[in-house]
């Protein structure tokens, strides 16, 4: 355990210091970073990433360490490299009057890992039952088309991460460090196949495409999904709306062998009260027919609502509240029925372009029919936490 922190606190000098370098001495002698690179702007290629490294206790002060059904940031007591996160792109111009090919890829390294692998992609690449694992996953790799008809027209063909929901894996892309249940295990995190982005006009967006279900790459492969999304935003960016719907057969729900439909949607609303605070609402809807054989049909459901506040312009406040209820108990990895309710609240403070830090205060509380938290002793979990992101 011992050589684990200390090796996970030397990665984190090492890396915080080249970020320092990089400002203070590249840039000053070069003007200009990695990417400002002549060939790779001519060619609109980027590369990049972040590792994001945490921690979290809950006052339960469970004996093996465990926070489930919390995932993601699922360890107490422990420090955790939760993402390491390369990434190589090349981007489209969706204003051009020409054809234009891209594409991106992304691997991860870190205990995230484990969570967002896709089966028969990377799901096995490494060997390892220990609850701690650190992982690898490459949870993107595709090609990307723009198509220059009416107002342009592109295309992911590949593994990319979902449209789905409000929070997504990526660290650097969400405010609090832990993530609702309805993300965890309402959604899917990523898709194997084509999706076609079209701009409707000024204000709409949509999103139409086929998918092999849900974290999957290549086992039932005939299971195609229909995935698609409508969004809508203002003039002045203040206002938004998405929906977003994947449908289709599913099949190893649970090990076992079916093919039933799998159908859910989630609506997000997003709208900016004034300057400084901005409101966020929430709601999956998930059907899955026949999830196993004990149950004929099985249903999910929850609203999420967040509310943001920016104290300054690098210090923001956030409160998130949530309702999931796992109706048929095949959601939640403890297999039971119940509601689950959580309040989040936090700060995201960014000391530099690169260097952020994300502490929160979590309590958890469930109506099930057994116990939930702390190994299934207790039916409520309060928990602190912080992580650090550091891009490059």
């Amino acid at each position: 355990m011992h050589t684990r922190l200390s090796f996970f606190f030397a990665l984190l000098f090492i890396m915080m210091s080249l970020c320092v370098k990089a400002e203070s001495m590249i840039e000053s002698i070069t003007g200009k970073d990695v990417n400002q690179i002549n060939y790779l702007k001519e060619h609109s290629i980027s590369t990049g990433g972040w590792t994001s490294m945490g921690g979290t206790y809950s006052t339960d002060n469970p004996g093996n360490h465990n926070n489930l059904p919390i995932t993601f940031n699922d360890r107490s007591g422990e420090l955790q490299l939760n993402q390491l996160n390369l990434f190589l792109q090349k981007s489209i111009n969706l204003g051009s009057n020409h054809w234009d090919f891209g594409g991106r890829m992304d691997f991860m390294y870190g205990s995230d890992s484990k969570f967002t692998q896709a089966n028969g992609w990377d799901k096995n690449l490494i060997n390892n039952n220990n609850p701690q694992q650190y992982d690898i996953a490459i949870p993107q790799a595709y090609l990307e088309v723009f198509a220059p008809f009416s107002k342009g027209v592109s295309a992911k063909i590949g593994h990319f991460y979902t449209i789905i929901g409000n929070e997504v894996v990526t660290a650097p892309n969400n405010f609090f460090y832990s993530h609702s249940y309805t993300m965890q295990y309402g959604e899917p995190f990523t898709h194997t196949g084509i999706l076609v982005n079209y701009a409707l006009n000024d204000a709409f967006t949509l999103n139409a495409g086929t998918v092999s279900g849900w974290d999957n790459f290549s086992e039932n492969i005939a299971n195609w999904n229909f995935l698609s999304g409508l969004s809508w935003t203002n003039d002045d960016s203040t206002d938004s709306v998405s929906w977003s719907v994947i449908s289709g057969n599913s099949s190893n729900i649970n090990n076992v062998t079916s093919n039933t439909n799998r159908t859910m949607y989630s609506l997000v609303l997003s709208h900016r009260i004034t300057k400084k605070l901005q409101y966020s609402f929430q709601h999956d809807f998930g059907y899955q027919a026949q999830p196993n054989q004990n149950i004929n049909n099985s249903y999910w459901y929850g609203i999420n609502q967040y509310l943001f506040y920016d104290l300054t312009d690098k210090v923001s406040a956030g409160f998130r509240g949530e309702w999931f209820c796992d109706n048929n108990g095949t959601r939640l990895n403890i297999g039971t029925p119940g509601n689950y309710f959580e309040l989040t609240t936090g700060v995201n403070w960014k000391l530099r372009n690169w260097f952020s830090l994300r502490p929160e205060i979590r309590y958890d509380w469930a109506n099930s029919r057994i116990n939930t938290y702390d190994n299934q002793t207790k039916n409520n979990q309060l928990m602190f936490a912080m992580d650090i992101i550091l891009t490059f």
